[in-house]
């Protein structure tokens, strides 16, 4: 990409996302302003999991396993030794746990993504021995094994209990801001010659490395960008909701990500951006057709599950008709070039 091109249209992506951001509390209610949050959220997860899934091409499903870790860390920082104390209720907390404090929001995000950048690298070395469906199961493993520690230690995570009353940081400008800066993260990663790179390994990996491109290195990164990222996700979902509890980290949350990936196009940062929206925002969006309607003048009874059928239906119909996502590998700019240079 033209080096111009790609300055406009990061000045534009920041320019456009920030007003969004300060005009939608003008246009929005609480409960929409909570649903923009969560879609923000989840833009950092997609993008992040979509770099070493869709562009590094590893069948990787362990984003759970690195957003817990993110939103432990983030939650054990932020409560205070006190609050700890009371919490702690299955056992009490560990003399480690009850040192760590800080009311720094900024620190605790940076420390849940640390702390899931350092065991992604400690994984890599386990992880990338295998490939393709074997490499899926570890991952999938990994994920299932955090959970099962998060239940099993409870001096440090309180158990099944999960840890409550989490200081409320994350508004818009935060879950928004940091979206923006991992957006521009991923697009400068993917574009630069390591992101090359990772592409060259989703196509042929012994291809590339016969070139003399170190791939364990290139698929490291791409892991370990993605698990940085994944754990400030987790930090800025603990303190939405004000909570962490095991339960918020099975797998449907992979299973979720994968979802908006696929939809929006794997390899596409635009599209998992798209993919972010629809199903989080159209999932919520849609809640109407749970409620009693009126259709001329009938009245039509509450029926629960309608939302999710016609939900299901509508994410049916767009891969029948997009078999490679919204946005395939390609992002918006390169769309708009393609049409600007067919005229």
């Amino acid at each position: 990409m033209n080096s111009q091109a790609d300055t406009f249209s990061h000045l534009s992506f920041i320019i456009l996302s920030l007003a969004f951001i300060a005009v939608a509390p003008y246009y929005f209610s609480d409960y929409g302003m909570d649903i923009i949050n969560q879609i923000a959220i989840f833009i950092i997860l997609a993008v992040s999991y979509n770099l070493i899934n869709g562009v590094t091409g590893q069948f990787s499903l362990e984003p759970n396993g690195f957003v817990a870790i993110g939103a432990y860390v983030a939650a054990l920082i932020l409560l205070s030794p006190e609050a700890k104390v009371d919490q702690f209720s299955l056992e009490d907390p560990s003399s480690f746990v009850l040192a760590i404090h800080s009311t720094s929001f900024i620190f605790a995000l940076f420390m849940g993504g640390l702390c899931a950048l350092i065991l992604s690298f400690i994984l890599s070395f386990a992880v990338f021995r295998v490939r393709g469906d074997y490499l899926a199961i570890v991952t999938l493993g990994f994920g299932i094994i955090i959970k099962l520690l998060a239940i099993n230690f409870p001096s440090i995570t309180n158990g099944s209990l999960g840890l409550n009353n989490l200081p409320r940081y994350t508004n818009l400008w935060w879950s928004g801001g940091v979206a923006i800066v991992v957006v521009l993260l991923i697009l400068n990663l993917v574009y630069s010659k390591y992101g090359r790179a990772m592409k060259a390994v989703r196509d042929d990996e012994d291809a590339t490395s016969a070139m003399g491109i170190n791939t364990f290195w290139i698929k490291s990164l791409a892991f370990g960008t993605s698990a940085f990222c994944e754990g400030v996700g987790g930090a800025l979902l603990a303190c939405f909701y004000a909570s962490v509890s095991p339960e918020q980290f099975d797998f449907l949350l992979t299973f979720q990500l994968l979802i908006i990936i696929v939809l929006g196009g794997l390899g596409s940062t635009s599209g998992a951006i798209i993919g972010a929206v629809l199903v989080i925002g159209g999932a919520e969006w849609l809640r109407f057709l749970d409620e009693p309607m009126n259709f001329f003048g009938y009245e039509t009874e509450a029926l629960p599950g309608l939302r999710m059928l016609v939900y299901s239906l509508i994410l049916i119909l767009i891969m029948l008709f997009a078999r490679r996502g919204i946005m395939g590998d390609k992002e918006l700019l390169e769309l708009f070039k393609f049409k600007r240079k067919s005229k």
